[in-house]
């Protein structure tokens, strides 16, 4: 007979991941508390529990703080700084898509305003030089202004309707940037090239402060991190009070949530002004870095990156969406390098096996089919022609060789055609791709034994088109590619992210 749905579950068992309707959010996830706070490891996180919140930050930022003391390579700081600008750009994010529910497509425009904003009061753009601390201010004020001038006709939409509304404000933001330079409407200092076209706005004036100006990463390092702590703690006093309380009640439930008396509305513009705040902020930290403003910093890809960077971290989760960030954009820059690009897609594939597949016989038998499959593969190419097992590994687009032992594994396993790709001859790329995307649509619709069995040749075209060609792109689509993998191996084994919870909704 079966279990009825009421009956409670025992202390510690594990939570079903979707969503409890009906039940109440504390005692729903009572299984889930019991069980993180069980052994060694519940041990130490009731010691990190102990720690003072506010000790926390100051500890943490300590450590961070004294990543430009340890190293003076340029890259490594460059990255720290790009890593930094894009944990505030999902704080401010995750404020209306996490705290508030509110799916913003148009977030990436306050960045643009800001870089902008900041690009055109401190540049020869027009001769203007204001000092920071007063383009900070205006061009803060700006955005929120900006932020309540999208929210406020858009109030009373929800869902997909917002989504559409703040996804065009986006694209017009870009559109304008990139056709500025010819603004028949205005002009100004007799031109009417507003925000410099393709080219964007160049000399831009570094930060400012106190009379010191700053023009090494390692300053830029440490102002993008004062910035991300202040931001930060006010998110986060913000997510405490009552406004914050309103946010997730808004978020869990619009209806009950104005039933009850509270401003919706009001609740909505507060959410994504503050947001647009942090993304304009963020704007104002990167034009002055590199020291100019180019449209193509504020498109819908960067948009994408940061709702994977949420994502990734956990939904409503301040310090996860700012480990989301981090780990986001230090993979991206790994996934440049084929060799190490290499290692994490197998990695990433591997796990995937491991999480998915049970009982454990199957993942067993998955392993060993696929690697008995490239055997007999190689084995039969290299009978019939022996030119289709010489090739070599790509370690970048324009260097092949031996790749060690696993370079020559994959020799081994893999059909690799003897001076095809070191040409650019991709044939066999392009045929072995549109095979991969039939296997893969047939895995969705068969079951059982038939999908452990098509899975086996999945897994090993997969790997030859990644070493045909997806690796030698690696600064291009293919990072973005594997990210994507990434990203839907985590979601298919913890949908709420690394650092999220178990959503509870409560009818």
């Amino acid at each position: 007979m079966a279990e009825p749905p009421d009956t409670p579950q025992a202390p510690g068992a594990r939570e079903p991941s979707e969503p409890r309707i009906g039940v109440d959010e504390w005692v729903a996830s009572s299984g889930e508390r019991i069980q993180a706070y069980a052994g060694v490891t519940g041990r130490v996180r009731r010691g990190f529990d102990r720690i003072p919140v506010p000790l926390r930050f100051v500890a943490l930022g300590i450590v961070v703080a004294l990543v430009p003391v340890m190293t003076s390579n340029q890259y490594f700081l460059r990255v720290g700084v790009v890593s930094l600008i894009y944990a505030l750009l999902a704080l401010g994010l995750n404020v209306s898509v996490g705290l508030a529910g509110l799916l913003d497509l148009g977030y990436v425009a306050f960045y643009g305003v800001g870089a902008y904003g900041y690009a055109m009061l401190s540049s020869s753009k027009f001769g203007v030089h204001w000092p920071t601390w007063g383009a900070l201010l205006v061009v803060l004020a700006v955005s929120v202004v900006v932020g309540f001038l999208l929210a406020l006709p858009s109030r009373r939409l929800v869902g997909d309707y917002l989504a559409i509304v703040t996804l065009f404000f986006g694209q017009i933001f870009y559109t304008i940037a990139v056709q500025g330079y010819r603004v028949p409407l205005i002009k100004i200092h007799g031109s009417h090239d507003i925000t410099g076209g393709p080219n964007g706005i160049a000399d831009v004036d570094g930060f400012r402060f106190f009379g010191h100006r700053l023009t090494t990463n390692q300053a830029y390092f440490w102002a993008s991190l004062i910035a991300v702590a202040v931001v930060f703690l006010a998110i986060h006093l913000m997510n405490e009070s009552r406004t914050g309380r309103a946010w997730r009640a808004l978020r869990d439930d619009p209806l009950a949530t104005e039933l009850m008396g509270m401003p919706v509305n009001w609740l909505k513009l507060l959410a994504i002004a503050v947001g647009a705040g942090a993304g304009a902020l963020a704007g104002t930290i990167n034009v002055a870095s590199l020291h100019g403003a180019f449209p193509d910093d504020y498109s819908t890809p960067i948009l994408i990156t940061i709702y994977a960077m949420v994502i990734l971290g956990g939904v409503g989760n301040l310090f996860g969406v700012v480990v989301g960030a981090v780990s986001v954009n230090v993979l991206l820059e790994v996934l440049r390098t084929p060799a190490h690009a290499r290692w994490i897609l197998y990695a990433v594939i591997l796990l995937g096996l491991v999480a998915k597949l049970r009982p454990w016989k199957a993942l067993v038998a998955v392993l060993a089919g696929t690697a008995a499959f490239g055997i007999a593969v190689h084995a039969i190419v290299a009978a019939a022609w022996p030119r289709g097992v010489h090739g070599l590994v790509s370690i970048s687009g324009t260097d092949f060789s031996h790749g060690g032992w696993l370079g020559w594994a994959l020799r081994h396993w893999l059909v690799l055609p003897a001076n095809t790709y070191e040409a650019g001859n991709y044939r066999f790329f392009n045929y072995a791709f549109v095979l991969l995307i039939g296997l893969v649509l047939a895995l969705t619709v068969v079951r059982g034994w038939a999908r452990w069995l098509l899975l086996v040749p999945t897994l090993w075209l997969a790997a030859f088109v990644w070493e045909t060609r997806l690796v030698e792109e690696g600064t291009g689509p293919t990072r973005f590619l594997l990210l994507g993998a990434i990203l839907v191996v985590l979601m298919a084994t913890r949908p709420q992210g690394l650092l999220g919870t178990h959503r509870v909704e409560i009818a």
